[in-house]
């Protein structure tokens, strides 16, 4: 039997056999002893694992004063390491709360593997490294790695770029530039770059900056607050104001001027034009570091409350975005460059008779040569100052990243309905008259407005054909018998009609999404209309959705997973910086008179992320003031890429004075534009390829440069369409960004 060799358990047994031995005795009560470690013949049963306990006393270890401080002393001199195992970061090496000794040092490392460099200091002899204040040595500025590693190269050159111009050292006394890279390019990325490298850096070792504001319209400042918080993570925390009420707008804005030191807690106040308007004088109590100003042509008129306002912030770095500096005239551009930097190109008087005149004129196709020969000189003049402050890449850099975009305009015969109409309205109108004598009355301008909705539906007018209005009268017998507006009849419209099969074969033949954009939300209603009843899924966004619920319908809709076929835009409302790479179609159902904000709404498809073949279609009427516009358009395109992309052999397409000739209707072409062009390449309206030696259609009208009939079309939606096209015809020129696509 097995038997328990415990201590206490031997000690038992040893004493019973010793009873047994000896004579018997009563049981007694025996007293609980102390345990004892050793028995009498020095035997040890402790166990060998325990260790004895060290005794404890109320005396302390140190008896002298001074072996206690330095005991102190080198408990809290220990280094402070962060409790992270393998931690190699920036504090590994720091003693809390005692400053570094040595020279200053770059935040970044400078000469890693990839390093942007925006500063590099001077290369100092030895006898100079000897006499330098150690405290006033610069340093490296070195952009952040997290930011420097996804920074394409010619953004990596954009950065350095605006570093150098807000830190006055490419004009010497201006702080200021303009970003006027083509949409797409990363301009927002950018100057998030900028943004905090200024917050938390500069050739001084301290940040140059305490705080940023970017003042954006209303639609893209939650964009904003989400790209910071994409390329930043959780290292700044911005203000976005979207919404709230006066009082509470107030408070954050008077909180975030009162931030002061090193270590602000919302060093970037995001705000909309109209909020920034309104609550301006908020804002103007204190200073800001660095301004910048997203889709900045708003600031084009100098006179308005907005530009004001900006222009009355205490900020000296002011950096202007728009991807459109030139939309209508020289003037609106000077406003954008004196903004950034008062005075540069003199005042408004100086620039309008040294620059804007001759231009003009040299550009005019009825000018002499001696006007053109001084146009060129004053704007080579031009160009050679503001190129200081300006930075401008098109979107040709967007090919070596981005899928092929094909852009093409599409011009639609009148159905004989709207032609009946137009007619009409021209022969009791007559605001020609007023034109040729240089008036321009309200009557004139909404006549305008009269034939361009007409050209979209005969729908928009038929409330005015009811009320007999001044060119309408009569009109309503035109209309077919028990017309009515409560329900879409695309074959009424040529345009609709097109729109109408171009939606039916996409849906049938593939799972790409579409962009419908117009310039009037009558327009959309009457999209409304026909998706219900084709059972199209869409979604809509104007200016009465508020500014919260835009970016969730973006966010939706650009989800692969999300069943919505058709995003409905207005133009005025949301065309300027949304990021709707869901969709890879876009139709651009009207034209505007600012050729800037067609360009900007048919650059929502064509950007980062979007992985297919982008089409972009332009719906024009045939002959009519649509194409009037388109033409209008043209000639500022061909100003704009004359100062700001320096073509130097821009074709003169039009004299100013065929820009009247509005209220006509040419019947008789299939394309007025494509005439005025005089356009060698197509033969008997065929296309030919190669074109013709000497050929004019290889000019700033980009997008014509592909003139097509049916035969010529790559696009296979638009050749089903063209099919089904049986009651009109259509002509179309396409446009393909990619280098290198036959």
């Amino acid at each position: 039997q097995r038997r328990s060799l415990a201590p206490s358990q031997l000690a038992k047994r040893k004493a019973g056999e010793e009873e047994e031995e000896g004579d018997w005795h009563p049981p007694t009560a025996r007293k609980r002893q102390k345990p004892v470690s050793e028995t009498e013949s020095g035997e040890c049963y402790r166990s060998p694992f325990r260790k004895p306990l060290t005794p404890l006393t109320n005396r302390p270890h140190c008896l002298d004063s001074s072996q206690h401080e330095a005991f102190i002393r080198s408990i809290l001199s220990k280094p402070f390491k962060v409790p992270i195992p393998n931690y190699k970061g920036p504090l590994g090496l720091r003693a809390l709360g005692i400053k570094r000794a040595g020279l200053r040092s770059p935040l970044h490392d400078p000469f890693e593997e990839g390093a942007l460099v925006l500063y590099e200091p001077p290369l100092l002899s030895a006898h100079d490294q000897l006499k330098i204040d150690k405290d006033k040595a610069p340093v490296h500025v070195v952009v952040d790695p997290v930011l420097s590693r996804v920074l394409r190269p010619h953004q990596r050159e954009g950065v350095k770029f605006l570093w150098d111009c807000v830190t006055s050292r490419r004009i010497p006394g201006s702080h200021g530039c303009i970003m006027a890279d083509e949409m797409g390019l990363g301009k927002t990325l950018q100057c998030i770059t900028l943004m905090w490298t200024l917050l938390r850096q500069s050739p001084d070792c301290k940040p140059e900056i305490e705080k940023a504001m970017v003042v954006s319209p209303s639609s893209l400042v939650r964009n904003w607050y989400n790209e910071v918080e994409k390329w930043l993570g959780g290292r700044i925390q911005p203000l976005a104001i979207d919404g709230g009420s006066k009082e509470e707008i107030d408070r954050k804005l008077v909180g975030f001027m009162n931030q002061r030191g090193l270590r602000v807690p919302s060093p970037i106040l995001i705000i909309s034009y109209e909020t920034f308007r309104l609550h301006a004088e908020a804002l103007q109590k204190g200073s800001v570091g660095l301004v910048i100003c997203d889709e900045g042509h708003r600031l084009k008129n100098s006179e308005n409350q907005t530009y004001q306002a900006l222009n009355s912030l205490n900020t000296p770095r002011r950096v202007l975005i728009s991807g459109t500096p030139i939309q209508n005239d020289l003037l609106e551009y000077f406003s954008l460059v004196h903004f950034v930097n008062s005075g540069i190109l003199g005042t408004a008087q100086e620039f309008k008779r040294h620059f804007e005149m001759p231009i003009l004129k040299g550009r005019d196709a009825d000018a002499s040569e001696a006007e053109r020969h001084k146009g060129e000189e004053r704007l080579k003049e031009l160009i050679s100052i503001v190129n200081r402050c300006l930075i401008r890449r098109t979107s040709d850099i967007l090919s070596k990243y981005l899928p092929v975009k094909i852009e093409q305009v599409v011009c639609c015969r009148l159905t004989p309905l709207q032609a009946e109409l137009y007619k009409n309205f021209l022969k009791q109108a007559k605001p020609v008259e007023e034109l040729k004598e240089g008036k321009i009355s309200v009557s004139s301008l909404s006549s305008i407005t009269s034939l361009k909705k007409l050209c979209n539906h005969p729908a928009l007018i038929y409330d005015k054909c009811v009320e007999e209005e001044e060119g309408f009268m009569g009109a309503l017998d035109l209309f077919p018998a028990g017309y009515s507006t409560k329900s879409v009849e695309p074959q009424l419209s040529g345009k609709m009609l097109v729109l109408d099969y171009i939606l039916a074969v996409t849906k049938s033949t593939s799972n790409d999404k579409v962009v419908l954009v117009s310039n009037y939300t009558q327009t959309l209603d009457l999209f409304e209309k026909l998706c219900r009843n084709r059972r199209y899924l869409y979604v809509r966004l104007d200016g009465t959705m508020s500014i919260k619920k835009r970016a969730k319908v973006v966010e939706r809709f650009n989800s692969p997973s999300s069943p919505e076929f058709i995003f409905m835009l207005s133009s005025k409302a949301g065309g300027c910086g949304l990021n709707l790479i869901g969709a890879n179609r876009l139709v651009m159902f009207d034209p505007d008179w600012n050729p800037a904000n067609d360009e900007q709404a048919m650059a929502r498809v064509w950007r980062d992320g979007q992985k297919k073949t982008c089409y972009i279609y332009r719906l024009l009427s045939t002959g009519t003031i649509e194409e009037k516009i388109f033409q209008r358009q043209t000639h500022k395109k061909a100003l704009s890429s004359c100062v700001v992309d320096e073509e130097q052999d821009v074709e003169r397409h039009f004299s100013l004075g065929e820009l009247k000739e509005l209220f006509t209707l040419n019947e008789t072409t299939t394309s007025d534009t494509h005439d005025k062009i005089k356009c060698r390449r197509c033969v008997n309206g065929h296309q030919v390829r190669p074109p013709p030696e000497g050929s004019d259609c290889t000019s700033d009208l980009s997008q014509w440069n592909h003139c097509a009939d049916k035969r010529g079309l790559q696009d296979t939606v638009l050749k089903a369409a063209w099919d089904a096209a049986v009651t009109f015809t259509f002509h179309h020129h396409s446009h393909e960004e990619q280098r290198g696509i036959p």
